[in-house]
This record gives C-alpha cells, structure tokens and sequence, in this order.
C-alpha cells in the first residue's frame, strides 16, 4: 500500500447515444486528472453512453461486454499513466444477452472488476438487469476501493458491506438528480461508515431530466474535501486510508460498536405485501390507526440532580401539551438523571431517578400526554444498571428501551439486547438512544417492525449537521437550490431513507434537535428544527393510510423498505453469542403500572 494518494472526480455531461464523443471527452478528463497528480479517477454513470434510455432497444446499441472495445481505451490511458480508473457504462453479458448497469475498475494491468448496480432506479427496469454480483471490495496497490452505482447507495446495507470489508474508498458514480449536491445521503455514508467516498455525478439535462452535478470527495469524518456545482471539470482531494481504517478502529465508531447478532432482521423484507395486511396477520399485531398527531421534541440541558432536572421536565411537559397541543414530548437521552461515572454514582442515580420518574407519570396522567425521557435503571443495588429510555402515558409506563450500543465510556452501564416497539395513539413508535440511531441497522429494524415514528433520546456531541453555499443548477420549485445552512442533517436522511418520522431530542452541547418527514425528496421540507441552545421544536406528524385496502401514505408504504434486496446483505448479521438476549419487559426497580393504549 502506498499511504496517501491524490484522487480525482470526473464531472460530465454526455450526450446521449453519441459514444465516440463521449469516451474521447471522458479520455480527456482523465488525462486532465492524473496531470493533477491523481491516482484513483471516477467518471459518472454510464457516462460513455448517456442514460435515459427509452427501452432495451436503444441499450443493447450502446452496450458492450467487459473487457471491450470501450474497456480497452479506457485501459491503456490506465497503464500509460499508471492509475486506477471507475468506468460507468452499459454492460452486455455475452453469455446471457442481459444488459446491466456497470461500473468498471481498471487498473495499470487491466480490469480489476465490475460492480453490476444491484438496486435499479425507476429507469432502469427498462432495459437492465438488477446486479448479480452483490458488493465487493477490491484490493489494489493504493488501497481497498469498492464501488457503488447511484441507487445503490440510498440503502444503508450497501455501503456498510462495503465498509465491513475493510473499505478504504467508496467509489461512488451516479446520474443524481432532483436536490443539490453534495448529497446528504453521500455525507451520511462516508460518515457512518468511516470511508473516503469519491464521487462522479453527471450534470446538464437528458430527455427534460435535470442532472444535479455536485462532483466531489467527501472525507471519513463528512467533511466535503473538494466538490464541483455544475460543468464538465475535474475535483481533486487527498485520500489517507490510515485514517480511515483508524477511525473504524476507534472506540465509539459506529462500527466499533455494531451488535451483529442483533441484526437477524435485516435479511426479511417486511414490506412485500401489503402492509396494512401483513402486520394485522392473524390478528396478531396491526398496525395503530393513523392520524394527525402533534410532537414536540425538547433540546436541554439536565445536570446531576434528578429532582432538579424533572422539575425541568414538569415545565417543559406543561407547556408543550398546553401551548403546542403535544401528544407525544421527546427528551434528550437521560434527562431525568443527568450524567455521572463510576458504578456508585449510578447506583445511586438509579435509585433517585425512579422515584422521580413516578412524577412524570403523575403529570403525564394529568395532562393526558405521552413522553419519551431518559434515566439509569437498577434492579438493585448489586444489579446491573442500565441507559434506558422509558415511554410514559396517561396510563403509566408504555415501554422503556435499554441501550443496546454502549461506547466503552459509559464504564458501569449494560448493554441492552432487544430492540423496542410501542403502539401508541400518536402510532407505532420505536424507541432508541443516540448511539442506536448512529447506526444504521437500528433504523432498518425499526422501519422493518412497522414504525411510524422513530423517537430518539441523545447525547450525540460530534456534527450532524452541515450547510451548502448554493447552486447554479435550477432543478425548478419547489426543489431549493439556494444557500442552506441545514443541507445535510445525518437525522433527516435516516428518516428518509426509511420512510418513517424521526423525532431527535439532544441537548444544547451537539444541538441539531428536530423531527423530520418520511420522504428525503418531498420539498419543501416537512421538518422542524430546534434553534441552537435550550429551545424545542414541534411538528404534526400524519401517519393516516387513506382508508383504503393499500396505503397511500409513505409512511406506511415505506418504498425504500420494499425496494430492499435482503439476499445480498447476509454479512451484516451474525449468529447469537452465548449471552440469551434480555426479556422483553425485564424488571426494574422502577415499578409503575404499565399502559392500557385504546384506539378510537
């Protein structure tokens, strides 16, 4: 391996079925690039050909086997030069006559591999195959690359088997279209998953498709290195793959702390059927019926006394059930007991945040509201003790959660071991710490479970957030394409990404509180976000399913949960550990009734 290295982002825009055009401009860019000093160049999806094919006709002119005739130049420019080269173009199998879309790693000694784009977008039913060939790493003298191909990367389970491969790089090539870019789904991957993530986008406009631009290279840490709005051009930036693989390392990293045998889930796909006929199954678990419902998500500050921090939470619950209407208030992650070190500490803290959680169950049952709020629990004093996050109704508790990705700081705490999933009024809601959310099987298994509404408890300091200057590229309202300091929220693409709502409560240290709409590309936005410091933010949440025999709501339809492809995610889970998993209503020291939720 060579250490640091310089890579480059072909932006381009190819016109459609003119092929010699295309790969003589494509060649030029990349001898433009390694002039740059580059050793890794990415040039756009099906960039040698054009995209938006009307049918397979048109494909099957323009296809090619690999190694080709297009594979061939493409190489030779690779060996004089002496670097790597990601190729998107239509792929002819000759054995079959299928035609894929394909993304092509050539190197100084030739092809290295393909990557058939495993998750079609809604063109290329028309004319391609979905890949076959699953999600591989590739080995080379600069590094381990793997690639991506558009679609592909709006499912988290593609970039983490890249990434549980040891990927250094991600080299994603795209016709990204319909937001600005950089893409919020590009920043989330290279930052959940710790890798570079080199992209190619096209730009310009196809048969009236307005292609987004946005070329760039986007660091482990989701700092964009270097990018490109709009035009033909190239983006350089620098690649450390020791920084990458020691961020995978570090304790804390959302790979550092996966629970694989937790993770099962991830090869079903719950939302082949219809869901609204799937879930009432036997009768054994339908979904709540939908409705308008008001939550307000509260970003504070708790110190270490309980009875301060509920007096707190008293007051923020009065207000947000009289002033907004909520039915549902989500607090930061251990907002009754505040936070503390060492195995006495929190012993003791258990003990006292029971006693205050029986107040807010009283206010609860007062005010007819429902809140999601955090504390140590105990069973005793010589019992483990647990982050939970308990769910408090009018009729006491509903559900409490244990913290299932502990970081090795939290010294003294148990892991949990189950996921949690409650049916209230407001509607299915899955319950998780901030650490849960961060990584990206927690979202999966909850939006595969049905829910609605994902309420996430925090502590999170490190950014989640990130602004964009703007772009010459109009894609036409209600698509913004002005200056955002709210572009990329790592909340609002796991909401999106699995069609649910995410309500995030943090407190002021990390801030980014809100709540966030189940369709990443429905603008303008549904979304509200807290300001910085102690502030709250609320929003109405529409779970409702139009009343006929399917669901017209994404919320309840959650296409990109159906678009899924399990077969190919096997790696991501991994048998039980000897360790049984914790019950699903494990006892506490907390003792309060639990809820009785009817629906009208």
């Amino acid at each position: 391996m060579s250490g640091e290295f310089t890579a480059a982002a072909v932006q381009f825009e190819p016109t459609l079925f003119n092929k010699e055009h295309n790969i003589r401009e494509l060649l030029r860019l990349v001898q433009e690039a390694a002039d740059g000093g580059a050793r890794l160049i990415t040039i756009p999806e099906m960039a040698t050909t054009g995209y938006c094919f009307f049918d397979e006709h048109e494909a099957e002119a323009m296809a090619e086997p690999v190694p080709g005739p297009t594979i061939d130049r493409f190489a030779a420019v690779a060996a004089e030069r002496s670097v790597h080269i990601v190729v998107g173009m239509p792929e002819r199998e000759i054995e079959t006559g299928l035609l894929y879309n394909a993304a092509v790693l050539v190197g100084p000694k030739g092809v290295i591999g393909t990557h058939r784009k495993s998750h079609p977008y809604i063109a290329e039913p028309k004319w391609a195959a979905p890949g076959n060939r699953g999600h591989r790493v590739f080995d080379t003298e600069l590094g381990r690359i793997a690639l991506l191909i558009c679609m592909d990367i709006h499912f988290v389970e593609t970039a983490r088997l890249v990434a549980l491969e040891g990927a250094d790089v991600i080299c994603h090539i795209s016709n990204w279209l319909a937001e600005r870019t950089p893409a919020p789904y590009w920043i989330s991957r290279a930052y959940e998953n710790s890798c570079y993530l080199v992209e190619s986008n096209r730009w310009g406009l196809e048969r009236g498709v307005q292609f987004s631009g946005g070329s760039c290279i986007i660091a482990p840490d989701s700092t964009v290195v270097a990018s490109r709005d709009s035009g033909d051009g190239v983006v350089h930036g620098r690649i450390d793959p020791e920084f990458s693989r020691e961020l995978k390392q570090r304790q804390g990293s959302a790979l550092s702390t996966r629970r694989p045998e937790l993770y099962r889930e991830l090869q079903k796909n719950t939302f082949l059927w219809n869901p609204l006929e799937f879930f009432s199954l036997y009768g054994r678990s339908p979904l709540p019926p939908g409705r308008p419902s008001v939550v307000t998500v509260v970003q504070e500050t708790f110190d270490s006394s309980p009875s301060r921090n509920t007096d707190k939470l008293l007051d923020h619950l009065e207000q947000a059930s009289s002033g907004a209407a909520a039915e549902l208030v989500v607090f930061p992650e251990l907002s009754i007991s505040g936070a503390a070190a060492g195995q006495g500490d929190l012993q003791v803290l258990a003990e006292e945040s029971g006693r205050e959680l029986h107040r807010v169950a009283a206010s609860c049952a007062r005010l007819n509201v429902w809140a999601l709020l955090g504390l140590y629990e105990s069973a005793g004093p010589s019992a483990a003790v647990h982050n939970s996050l308990v769910l408090v109704g009018p009729g006491g508790v509903a559900a409490r959660h244990h913290k299932v990705h502990v970081p090795a700081e939290e010294t003294g705490v148990t892991a949990g071991s189950t996921f949690t999933v409650a049916d209230i009024p407001v509607g299915r809601i899955g319950i998780a710490h901030g650490e849960d959310i961060g990584q990206p099987e927690t979202g999966r298994i909850l939006a595969l479970r049905g829910c609605d509404l994902v309420a996430v408890g925090g502590t999170v300091t490190t950014p989640l957030t990130q602004g964009h200057p703007g772009s010459v590229i109009d894609h036409g309202y209600p698509i913004p394409h002005g200056e955002d300091p709210v572009h990329w929220h790592h909340m609002r693409v796991r909401a999106g990404e699995n069609n649910v709502y995410l309500a995030f409560a943090n407190t002021p240290a990390g801030g980014a509180s809100g709540i966030f709409g189940p369709d990443t590309f429905s603008f303008p936005r549904t979304e509200r976000i807290a300001t910085e410091g102690s502030s709250t933010a609320t929003m109405t949440v529409d779970t409702t399913d139009g009343g006929g025999r399917y669901p017209n709501n994404v919320v309840r339809r959650k296409d990109l949960v159906s678009m899924r492809l399990p077969h190919h995610y096997g790696p991501l889970s991994a048998a039980d550990r000897e360790k049984e998993p914790e019950p699903a209503s494990e006892e506490s020291s907390i003792e309060l009734d639990s809820v009785s939720v009817e629906f009208a």
